[in-house]
């Protein structure tokens, strides 16, 4: 029996980079069975309610294997719903969201070669978005961490490391000042470290990191970077520039029993309908579910055939320096992942 996927297309430029997600797959050859659903900004705007995801979509992402989640736009503001990953991550415990940082050949890497791997704690910290109004004058949000998740996520990253050969997980926080929250996270992470005696553990203050990135990024090569919620997802964003366009970062979201694959960016809504960004990091977060799924072969040649396209440079989109529109870029890696699989 082939394995299930809900697909939740989303907002802005979401469908069309969908779309060339599943071209891609398509000319892989995959036997995943692709089911459709809605979420999002766009949704929410027509159907109100508490939440951008329907019922219908929960039951449909309830019964599938895994989860393909296009860029969604999150409405601000007070009252407004939770986002569609961060509700997504909640109910399924997707507790360690996943970054890999990679300079592509041929492409434009602003401070030199990188290769390091993010990780974050996905269901926690300041994103379960409780806050509270004290006063007229005073609102407080709530950080919350626990030692579980902190202990789990640590486990991931060293697992993670060891699966990529890599030496060394880089914890990053600010217990000097968050003693409790970062203090925990901390001691949960040099736990879980004495299983893995021949990694090294190097912690890294969040201000100092986010300098180091830019003064010597090179230090971090062959690395896991682990850390919280908030502070994971702003240095997972200033590691995607290392590599010269957040346009070819994808990402997972991965539990225990279901992950959620998705491209890093967001919804563009500025550029919806204009074929104009570039797909990579929608093809590519496809790919890694293939590869969850079970289709590892059809996934590394998705993965070569995107490599191939952006080494030689002619179809390329405008953030890689080239003038190729969204469709002829997808229909390039389409192609050659056909050729690589024959």
């Amino acid at each position: 029996m082939s394995k299930t996927a809900a697909v939740i297309k989303g907002d802005g430029v979401g469908p069309e980079l969908v779309d060339a997600m599943l071209k891609v797959a398509e000319a892989a050859g995959t036997d995943i069975e692709f089911i459709m659903c809605e979420a999002g900004a766009g949704w929410w705007e027509k159907n109100g309610g508490n939440s951008l995801i329907p019922n219908e979509t929960w039951e449909i992402l309830d019964s599938s294997d895994a989860c393909f989640k296009g860029p969604t736009t999150t409405p601000g503001g007070i009252g407004s719903p939770r986002s569609v990953a961060v509700s997504i991550r909640r109910k399924y415990d997707l507790y360690a969201n996943v970054r890999p940082i990679k300079t592509f050949p041929n492409s434009n890497a602003p401070l030199g070669y990188v290769d390091m791997v993010c990780v974050r704690e996905g269901t926690e910290g300041l994103y379960i978005g409780e806050e509270i109004q004290l006063t007229d004058d005073v609102s407080i949000a709530i950080r919350k961490i626990t030692r579980t998740a902190s202990s789990k996520i640590a486990k991931y990253a060293f697992e993670e490391a060891k699966r990529r050969g890599y030496d060394t997980v880089v914890p990053i926080h600010k217990s000097n000042i968050l003693k409790l929250t970062c203090g925990s996270f901390l001691e949960e992470v040099e736990k879980a470290g004495w299983n893995y005696p021949d990694i090294e553990i190097w912690p890294y203050h969040i201000d100092n990191i986010a300098q180091q990135l830019i003064k010597n990024p090179q230090i971090f090569n062959k690395k896991v970077l682990l850390s919280t919620n908030l502070f994971m997802d702003v240095i997972s964003e200033e590691c995607s520039a290392l590599v010269g366009s957040i346009g070819l970062i994808y990402s997972a979201n991965i539990g225990d029993s279901f992950a959620m694959f998705e491209p890093a960016h967001g919804s563009a809504p500025k550029y919806a309908g204009q074929d104009k960004v570039n797909p990579v990091a929608t093809v590519l977060a496809g790919a890694w579910m293939l590869d969850y799924l079970g289709e590892k072969e059809k996934s590394k040649a998705i993965f070569k055939a995107a490599e191939r396209v952006i080494s030689e440079g002619k179809y390329v989109t405008y953030d890689l320096g080239g003038s190729a529109k969204l469709s002829q870029m997808a229909g390039e890696i389409a192609k050659y992942t056909a050729e690589i699989l024959k």
